[in-house]
């Protein structure tokens, strides 16, 4: 993140709180003021109403005096004729009636009543010619027929969609003027209704504006701290209009709005010139400095550029030009010391990586090729470890200097660029070749480094039994990047050691694809589950008589990806990474699981063999998982013969001892495996005790080759001697069966007696076998067991 945009970050945050605070406090002092001045506002405009239905209060009163004073209603009133008054005169009250509104179509009305209600006149001037005096008018007159009144006004506003002023005044039908209190039954109760236009258009605007209707009601507003004011309307009504806090809130809205763009639009134009200002005079000549020292960093320039800057940038800028001064000077003293390899003074390994990615770039970019020589001392260790360090590291100088001395030469005779040679690690050089595949350079190279080793390599003055084997890899063809480059010249170096050291490999497609295939091999063995791709498979064990004694679990691998996977490919790979503990508790559970069906074929006393990995031996917890196998699947311990490769005996542990004696105290039988393939000796099988010794198949077919009976004798007989039973195993000839019954086996296994099988072809094999049962080989068990001879097993 750059200085301006974490000083843009920085100041952001608080001008704009600043000024957000600052609209804040306005806006606080403002809203008070706002309400009172609403308030005001308020209180005005319903005076205003207020004074409007007042004026029509008199308008109507006015109305009625004007009528009282007119001739035609003093003539309508004495007239005693009723059809002459309800005809002539009622018209010309009717006149006298529209001739007072001020509108012509503006709502006034007439009634003169008798004091028993009965109506004498009425008149609307409306659209209605057949309009009567409704209800509510009529008990407004009985109200003041009871009552003790003269005159009065009231608002009828309740009325349905026809509020109205009515001014009442009670009459004499002689004088026309006021009745005495005691001749008001015989006065003549007159009304005059107008319907207040302007204070309904007033009411409805503040309604419209407020949201909220006026009250009406016959006392004053109580004092309250909401938004609200009262007008009287006259004695005993009073007009109320209370404004809710939300309609008062969405008219400060606005107010909110501005403000908050205004502190917004503040904000920004203060940060712009602050920010405008700190690049001007600070981040601006940092991020020059910074420039040129990025200028120097990446070779663009060798030193840092000196700017006319005052103050601490000028000083700084001074500063840094003089620590880069320095550093350099450092730098090259590091570089050599950390590019070059102490012990021999040639490149080390980093020194041939940065090296040798710009030489594979450079081939790749322009098509030409280069090669990789990665070389690795044969017995080095041995050297060192009897002659001592010393001897090892004069060796391997010895050695640099020889290989860098032939190297160059070969590139200098045939005018190519100088190679790259370095030392790697310990006994490990390379030498990346600059030249096109096919004209020698390399087979040249390689031939004149093993010809170093010719009997041995002579270092001041003696010869150590010391051989190099050399992969080489060439790029792109192999790879192409120098990671890959290393790493397929060393699988080809494995490769030339494996073939007999001593010699040159070059890398290929079926190396890449071994590699790529045990890959493949560990990832699926990391993801599978082994109830859908595992599968066991068993072999039966005779004894001399044919009987099967005991079977052998094998395991299969069966991948929807790879294919068939033998267990020799995959059991060396769980070894080594740690899976063998997943392949063999599956073995385990899974064999027991199938251990009944197996006594049900060959008898009670059949005998169940599990092979484990040695590596399983060293874990703590196998002993405990056999004995929970066996307690869940209802088995006896007798039942289980535990298989160990006789390579367990060279890694003898203190944990291994005790697994082994806990297996033995619990009951289970335990076999050494492939004896003679490695590294028993005579002494093993005398230290470490087991019930059965299996008799490798190498080991069989070549003593029986060679025809070494009395050998083959001696083994057995040692085994005998510890109490051992023998098994021979790889029995795929009736030679070797012949020549292992000679030698006093017990037990045999292999091809002639049955290939490894499925729990179901293993039943129709045991069915087959039976059924091939004759009683030639009854009578010659019979014979035998008359004088006492060991029979020969009968080949399935």
């Amino acid at each position: 993140m750059t200085l301006g945009k974490r000083a843009l970050i920085l100041i952001f945050p608080v001008v704009l709180a600043g000024y957000l605070l600052a609209a804040l406090s306005v806006h606080i002092a403002q809203s008070r003021s706002i309400r009172s001045l609403e308030h005001a506002k308020l209180s005005q405009r319903l005076e205003h109403a207020a004074a409007v239905f007042q004026n029509e209060v008199r308008r109507s009163k006015s109305f009625l005096n004007a009528l009282l004073n007119s001739n035609a209603l003093r003539q309508f009133v004495s007239e005693t004729d009723r059809t002459y008054r309800a005809t002539a005169l009622g018209v010309r009250l009717q006149e006298s009636v529209k001739s007072l509104s001020d509108e012509p179509m503006g709502f006034v009305s007439l009634v003169i009543l008798t004091s028993r209600l009965d109506t004498e006149y009425y008149f609307e001037n409306s659209w209605d010619p057949f309009a009567e005096v409704d209800h509510a008018q009529v008990e407004l007159a009985r109200q003041l027929v009871k009552g003790s009144k003269l005159t009065d006004w009231t608002y009828l506003h309740d009325v349905g969609g026809r509020p109205r002023i009515v001014y009442s005044q009670f009459i004499d039908p002689i004088t026309l003027g006021r009745p005495l209190p005691s001749n008001k039954a015989n006065a003549l109760l007159m009304q005059v209704a107008v319907q207040p236009d302007r204070f309904l258009q007033m009411q409805a605007a503040l309604k419209k504006e407020y949201e909220a209707d006026i009250v009406l009601q016959p006392w004053p507003l109580a004092v309250t701290d909401d938004l609200s004011a009262s007008a009287p309307l006259g004695p005993a009504l009073y007009a109320t209009l209370t404004i809710s806090d939300a309609h008062f809130d969405s008219q400060m809205l606005r107010q909110k709005t501005l403000l908050a763009l205004g502190a917004v639009a503040m904000s920004l134009f203060s940060i712009w010139l602050i920010v405008f200002l700190i690049r001007r005079f600070i981040t601006g000549p940092i991020a020059t400095l910074d420039a040129n020292v990025m200028a120097v960093m990446v070779g663009a320039r060798d030193e840092i550029v000196d700017h006319d800057e005052a103050g601490e940038i000028g000083r700084l800028t001074q500063n840094i030009r003089e620590l880069h001064r320095q550093s350099v000077h450092s730098l090259e003293l590091v570089q050599k010391s950390s590019w070059t390899d102490t012990l021999t003074g040639i490149s080390n390994r980093a020194h041939f990586n940065a090296l040798a990615t710009g030489v594979v770039q450079d081939a790749i970019s322009s098509g030409e090729k280069c090669s990789l020589l990665f070389i690795d001392i044969d017995n080095f260790k041995f050297v060192n470890d009897k002659h001592g360090h010393e001897v090892g590291d004069e060796l391997l100088k010895t050695l640099a200097a020889r290989l860098a001395d032939h190297v160059d030469t070969i590139t200098q005779r045939r005018g190519q660029k100088p190679a790259i040679f370095a030392r790697l690690s310990g006994d490990e050089f390379a030498v990346l070749v600059r030249s096109r595949p096919g004209d020698g350079t390399v087979r040249e190279i390689a031939a004149a480094i093993l010809a170093l080793f010719d009997d041995g390599f002579e270092v001041s003055g003696k010869r150590y039994p010391v051989t190099a084997s050399i992969g080489a890899a060439i790029c792109p063809d192999d790879a192409s990047n120098v990671a890959e480059l290393i790493s397929n010249a060393d699988a080809a170096m494995y490769q030339a050691k494996s073939a007999g050291k001593n010699r040159s490999s070059r890398f290929s497609r079926a190396l890449h694809d071994k590699r790529t295939r045990l890959r493949q091999i560990q990832e699926e063995l990391r993801s599978l589950d082994p109830d859908e791709q595992f599968h066991l498979v068993y072999m039966p064990i005779v004894d001399t008589r044919g009987r099967v004694t005991g079977c052998e679990a094998l395991l299969r691998w069966h991948s929807p990806i790879l294919g068939n996977v033998t267990p020799d490919e995959f059991v060396p790979i769980a070894e080594s990474s740690g899976l063998f503990s997943k392949i063999d508790w599956w073995v385990i559970n899974k064999a027991m699981s199938d251990c009944r069906q197996l006594k049900a074929l060959f008898g009670p006393d059949t005998v169940l063999a599990i092979n484990i990995s040695s590596a399983e031996l060293h874990s703590r917890s196998i002993s405990d998982y056999f004995s929970d196998c066996i307690e869940r699947h209802g088995l006896q311990p007798q039942s289980i013969d535990i298989e160990l490769t006789e390579t367990f005996a060279v890694k003898v542990s203190d944990q291994l001892r005790r697994n082994i004696d806990d297996l033995r105290q619990k009951g289970f039988r335990l076999s050494i495996d492939d004896f003679g393939a490695g590294y028993t000796s005579v002494q093993q099988i005398i230290d470490y005790a087991a019930d059965t010794i299996k008799l490798d198949r190498a080991l069989v077919s070549n003593l029986t080759a060679s025809q070494s009976l009395p050998v083959l004798k001696a083994v057995v007989a040692l085994c005998h001697a510890k109490d051992m039973a023998v098994v021979g195993e790889g029995v795929d000839t009736p030679e070797k069966l012949a020549m292992l019954t000679a030698a006093g086996c017990d037990r045999f296994q292999g091809y002639l007696i049955s290939k490894p099988l499925s729990l179901d072809d293993l039943g129709i094999w045991a069915l087959t076998r039976t059924a091939r049962a004759t009683p030639e080989a009854v009578e010659g068990s019979a014979e035998d067991s008359r004088t006492g001879s060991r029979s020969t097993p009968v080949a399935m």
